[in-house]
Parts: structure tokens; sequence; C-alpha cells
């Protein structure tokens, strides 16, 4: 791959990588895996069609982390998920809310008399979560840099579908040796995409890496089979703060 190094070096992007950490009490306005959602008097706790409340999985508090274009630098971003075989995921259309929804709130008042208490827990969830609701696990950030990965569909619309053919008999090689080196792993906001299986994204439609939550041992959080999760958002939709049209994705091994 040596003489791709410039190429590969001319896809940088910067992402914000966020790390879990033991389970704590924190305050509603923290960015957190799971426990206590920041939430004013005012909201309602969103529901799927049948009424049934989804379930907190994760928030993301853009005043909390380096400033990234076009991500918020203010205000919360919260991901709520069923309790059903897919975490609330629709295989045949990624952006149907009804079964999960992306919430934002502009405005974040540290005043917890305010807020709505603590909900208790909303039912026995079984197996049927990726993480465990009633733990919380807050979250830092950092800001990084990386190049495409294989994984995510802008490495073949730079490089071209049969990249790694050129290399003749090392093709599976190469391709194995690069994906070990360059793997977007984790839990970050922007940047490129890790996948087990296929990127859902369609080339003529970009959408840009809102939220990625990897498995992770810490938080015995796992998306199946040792999988990762993804909340795409359109770049004029997140300019907008408009969080309506996000499109929901896991996968596994």
């Amino acid at each position: 791959m040596e003489p791709f190094r410039e190429g590969l070096l001319q896809t940088q992007l910067p992402f914000i990588r966020a790390t879990a950490h033991p389970s704590r009490q924190t305050k509603p306005w923290e960015s957190k895996v799971g426990g206590q959602p920041y939430l004013p008097k005012s909201a309602v706790w969103p529901t799927a069609p049948d009424g049934r409340e989804l379930f907190f999985l994760a928030q993301l508090n853009f005043g909390e982390m380096p400033s990234l274009t076009p991500f918020p630098s203010q205000g919360i971003v919260q991901f709520f998920i069923n309790d059903d075989d897919l975490y609330g995921m629709d295989f045949d259309d990624g952006e149907n809310p009804d079964t999960f929804r992306v919430v934002y709130h502009a405005e974040v008042i540290q005043d917890e008399s305010v807020l709505q208490a603590p909900p208790a827990m909303l039912r026995d969830y079984d197996d049927l979560l990726p993480h465990h609701p009633d733990e919380t696990y807050p979250l830092t950030f950092e800001l990084a840099e990386e190049v495409a990965a294989m994984t995510d569909y802008r490495f073949y619309q730079r490089f071209g579908a049969d990249f790694f053919q050129q290399f003749g008999a090392k093709e599976w090689d190469v391709m194995d040796d690069f994906g070990k080196a360059v793997r977007p792993q984790g839990h970050k906001i922007g940047g490129y995409a890790y996948f087990t299986q296929d990127d859902p994204r369609r080339a003529e439609d970009p959408m840009l890496l809102l939220f990625q939550l990897d498995s992770d041992q810490l938080m015995d959080l796992m998306w199946g089979d040792m999988g990762v999760g993804h909340f795409f958002i359109r770049e004029k939709d997140l300019v907008a703060r408009d969080f309506s049209r996000v499109l929901y994705d896991w996968d596994c091994l």
C-alpha cells in the first residue's frame, strides 16, 4: 500500500472519539450511555406506535466535546431504541422512526428542579437490548483524525470498486492487512464508519456519521454478536439541527 500513501492521507477526516468510563451516578445533562436522560418537564418520553416507551440508549452533550463542523457546538442529542428482536431497527426502512428516535435539545438547563425526575425502569427488557439501560456510563471526548477505511463506502468512491484486484494473487492478503491496520472501530462522532457487514448508505445520498456506538466490554454492551450500532444524518439536516430523518443501523458478525 506504500504507493498509495499520499492518496490515503488526502482522505483524512477529523472525528470525535468517545470513551466510556466505569458506571457512576451522573447529572441528567452529562454525555452517557444508559441511565437517566436529560428531560425537561415539558418534554414527552418517546414511544412506539403501540404506546410503549422506547428505551434510552445514549446522549451526547455537544457542549462537553471539541468543536467539529458541521456538528452542533452546544445542545444535547439523545438516542432511544425499542426492545424488540432488532433493537428497534427496521431492515426495510432504516429511517422509519417508529421504533427508534433521535431527540435534540438546543438549550441545556443545568437545574434539576426544572427537569423530570428519573423514571423507574420501564419494563423487563430480557435480552432485547444491546445495553443495560439501568446502568450509567459517562462519556468523554477527544478530537482525532483518520483516513478512509474500506468498510466505509467512500473508500471505494475514491479508489474504485476493484482497487484490491490490482494486487493479483496477494489481493486478499493486502485487503486483510489493510483492514486490520485501518479499522475505524469504537465510539465516535463523525469520520468514517466501521461495519462487520455492509455500509447501508447510498453513494447518491451521502450521509454523515452522527454517532457510532460499538460493542464494549466495560459496559457489557453488545450489538448481536460483537456488532456495532450507527446513526447517520444528511449534512443539510445536521446544519438545520433537524434530527427527524436519521438512518439507524446495526450489524454483527
